[in-house]
C-alpha cells in the first residue's frame, strides 16, 4: 500500500520535475558575465529550492491525506462489520426470544386446554362463561365433587381485572355484601376476602390490607396475607415486614388464616381450625397461574354442613392447584357471579364484611 502511495506521489510530481530540468538545460534568461551567471543562479537556486520544499511540503500532505484516506477506509470497514455483527447478534437474539414467547404462549395454552379438560371431567361443563379484554371467566358448580357451592377460574390477561374493594372505601366503616361491591365497580365476579372485627359500631378490617398499591393497615397478626402484584400474580404468605410488601410488588391484598398449600404441599392447619366443618372461601392457583376462587356453603341443614380445611386441600390437590389460602368464612362466604349470589350464605342472607375480591373482564 506504501509503494503505490509513493508511486502515485511520483506520477504527480514528475511534470514539476521535468519543467525544472528542462530550465535548469535551457536557462532561457541567461544573464552575460560572470557576475550575471552568479546572480542567475543564485537565483534560480534559491527558486528551485523553494520550490522543491513546496512540492515536498505537497507530496508530504498528499502522503498524509493518503495514509488517513487508508485509515478511514479501515475504520469504516471495521465499524461496518461490528454494525452488522451486532444487527446479525440482534437478529438473531430477537429470533430466539420471540420463539420463546411462542413457545410459552403454545405451553400456556396446552396447559389452559389440559386444565380445562381436567375439570371438565370432574365437575362437568361451566355453567357460566365470561370473555373480556381483562380476564376470561369459567365459572362450574361443585355438585360434581360433592359440594354445595361455586369455583371460578380466571385468566387474568391484564392486571386491571383484579381489585380489592374496600367497603365505603374507607378503613372504618358499616361494612359492603359482596354484591355491592361488585355492582359499584362494574365487577362481572366477586367473592368475599378478608377478616374483620367491629370497634365501636364501626368495622375495621384485621391484619394487612392494600387498595391499589396503598398499605392502609399493617398489623403482625401472625395470619397469611393474600394479595396480588402488579403482574396480576397471586402472592402471599407470612408477612411481617412493610419491606417484604414492597418486595412482592403488592397492590391489592387482605388477612386471613390459614394458609393452604405452597407449592402443591400442604401446610400446618392450626389446631383450633383442624377438622372442623364450616362454610369456606378458597383462593389459589393452577400451575399455569390462572386463579381459582371457591365458595362452599355451610350450616345448613339439608343442603351443606361445610368442608374442613383438610378435605379442602386434598381437593385442591386433585384439582392441581399449586398455592392456596382459606379467606373469611362462615356468614362472610358469598359468590357473587354475573348479577346475582349463586350460594347460599349461611345467615340467610349476604353479610356485610370490610374487603371483596371483585373481576372486572
Amino acid at each position: 500500500m506504501h509503494f503505490k502511495i509513493q508511486l502515485f506521489i511520483l506520477f504527480l510530481l514528475a511534470p514539476f520535475l521535468g519543467l525544472g530540468i528542462a530550465y535548469a538545460q535551457l536557462q532561457p534568461f541567461a544573464f552575460t558575465g560572470t557576475g550575471a551567471m552568479a546572480l542567475k543562479e543564485e537565483a534560480f537556486q534559491e527558486e528551485a529550492d523553494q520550490t522543491y520544499h513546496q512540492l515536498l511540503s505537497l507530496a508530504e500532505n498528499l502522503r498524509d491525506t493518503a495514509l488517513t484516506a487508508e485509515m478511514s477506509t479501515s475504520l469504516i470497514r471495521l465499524l461496518r462489520d461490528d454494525v452488522y455483527s451486532e444487527l446479525q447478534t440482534y437478529v438473531e437474539q430477537h429470533a430466539v426470544l420471540q420463539e420463546m414467547v411462542r413457545a410459552s404462549s403454545e405451553q400456556q395454552s396446552a396447559s389452559g386446554g389440559m386444565l380445562d379438560y381436567l375439570l371438565a371431567n370432574m365437575l362437568g361443563d361451566p355453567l357460566g362463561q365470561t370473555f373480556g379484554n381483562n380476564a376470561t371467566i369459567k365459572v362450574y358448580s361443585l355438585a360434581e365433587a360433592g359440594y354445595r357451592g361455586y369455583m371460578a377460574k380466571v385468566r387474568v390477561h391484564k392486571r386491571e381485572a383484579i381489585r380489592m374493594v374496600l367497603a365505603e372505601d374507607r378503613v372504618g366503616s358499616r361494612g359492603e355484601t359482596t354484591s355491592a361491591a361488585a355492582a359499584r365497580s362494574g365487577a362481572v365476579l366477586a367473592v368475599n376476602a378478608g377478616g374483620f372485627f367491629a370497634s365501636d359500631g364501626r368495622l375495621l378490617p384485621v391484619g394487612i390490607t392494600v387498595v391499589d398499591g396503598e398499605v392502609l393497615t399493617f398489623a403482625d397478626l401472625h395470619l397469611s396475607f393474600v394479595g396480588f402484584n402488579r403482574s396480576g400474580k397471586l402472592v402471599g404468605g407470612n408477612i411481617t415486614t412493610r419491606e417484604q410488601l414492597t418486595e412482592l410488588d403488592v397492590i391489592h391484598g387482605a388477612s386471613f388464616l390459614p394458609t393452604l398449600l405452597k407449592g402443591g404441599v400442604k401446610q400446618p392447619i392450626p389446631s383450633a381450625w383442624a377438622n372442623t366443618r364450616h362454610p369456606r372461601t378458597l383462593i389459589g392457583h393452577f400451575e399455569n397461574d390462572d386463579l381459582l376462587l371457591i365458595v362452599i356453603d355451610g350450616r345448613r341443614e339439608g343442603w351443606s354442613t361445610g368442608v374442613t380445611l383438610e378435605e379442602a386441600q386434598d381437593k385442591l390437590l386433585e384439582f392441581n392447584v399449586r398455592d392456596a389460602y382459606n379467606l373469611d368464612g362462615g356468614g362472610s362466604s358469598t359468590f357473587y357471579y354475573d348479577g346475582r349470589v349463586l350460594n347460599r350464605p349461611s345467615g340467610g342472607a349476604e353479610r356485610r364484611v370490610t374487603t371483596n375480591l371483585v373481576i372486572i373482564p
